[in-house]
């Protein structure tokens, strides 16, 4: 027969194991849940158009940048070296005399390199060596571009290569670009917008591009440097186009 104690032992061994068993399911109950993404939240509930557009400013050029130079042979590497030094020299004095500044020559390529005849069933043959010196003029006087090449060709440079145009202040064209770039994409999102029937809302993020794009010149024509009577030569900056590219988030009312 059990004794009072013991049935009160028992009750209390009960109680506390009753109170074990809910435990986990009261903590379970009160922890909190956890906070959602709010940017990925903020994302699945908002509409969104992403687009993009461009912008362009039309202007004439004020500079250029022109590569020329001097090549010369001989039967060793160090007289064609010291024959087109002889002779780049003449060169760029004429190049300082035509009013172009320290600043507006730059040695861009200088090099000597074996020159080799090859002829059936025989190995290649040494002839001699070729030195090759390019320097890359900036012109910020288009006027006198023609008669800055002319003054070089008479001087002695054996070639004139590329020829780019461009400004020396970007600032303004790029800021005409960019305006015409921004009406267009509001333009564009206000079309969107209407079409879906959801007012824009505001503008949420806008990144942007910049480029150059310049009509191809006349090319340049080199005049013999002896010849009696010689029309200058002829260059034609034209017109060159800057362009800005954006691209725009809009967030629509919902």
């Amino acid at each position: 027969m059990e004794t009072p104690m013991k049935t009160l032992l028992r009750a209390g061994a009960l109680s506390l194991a009753l109170m074990g068993a809910a435990a986990p399911a009261a903590l379970a109950q009160s922890a909190p849940a956890p906070a959602p993404d709010s940017a990925a939240d903020a994302v699945f509930q908002a509409t969104t158009l992403s687009l993009s557009a461009y912008g362009e400013a039309k202007v004439v050029p004020d500079m250029a940048t022109i590569t020329l130079g001097v090549t010369t042979d001989a039967p060793s590497a160090a007289q064609a070296l010291a024959a087109n030094a002889d002779q780049m020299a003449r060169v760029m004095a004429s190049l300082k005399r035509a009013g172009l500044a320290e600043r507006d020559l730059r040695t861009s390529q200088l090099s000597v390199n074996p020159q080799y005849a090859y002829e059936q069933n025989q190995p290649p043959r040494l002839t001699g060596y070729q030195a090759s010196n390019q320097v890359t003029i900036t012109a910020r006087d288009l006027k006198r571009l023609g008669q800055t090449v002319d003054a070089a060709v008479g001087a002695g440079a054996t070639n004139v290569n590329s020829i780019s145009f461009g400004l020396l202040d970007p600032t303004a064209a790029e800021n005409a670009a960019r305006l015409a770039a921004v009406r267009a994409l509001q333009a564009k999102a206000d079309l969107y917008a209407k079409a879906v029937g959801r007012p824009v809302l505001r503008l949420v993020n806008l990144s942007e591009g910049t480029s150059f794009d310049v009509r191809p010149p006349s090319p340049i024509m080199m005049a013999a440097p002896k010849a009696s009577f010689r029309a200058e030569t002829a260059v034609s900056p034209g017109e060159m186009q800057v362009r800005v590219d954006i691209t725009g988030l809009y967030e629509l009312a919902r």
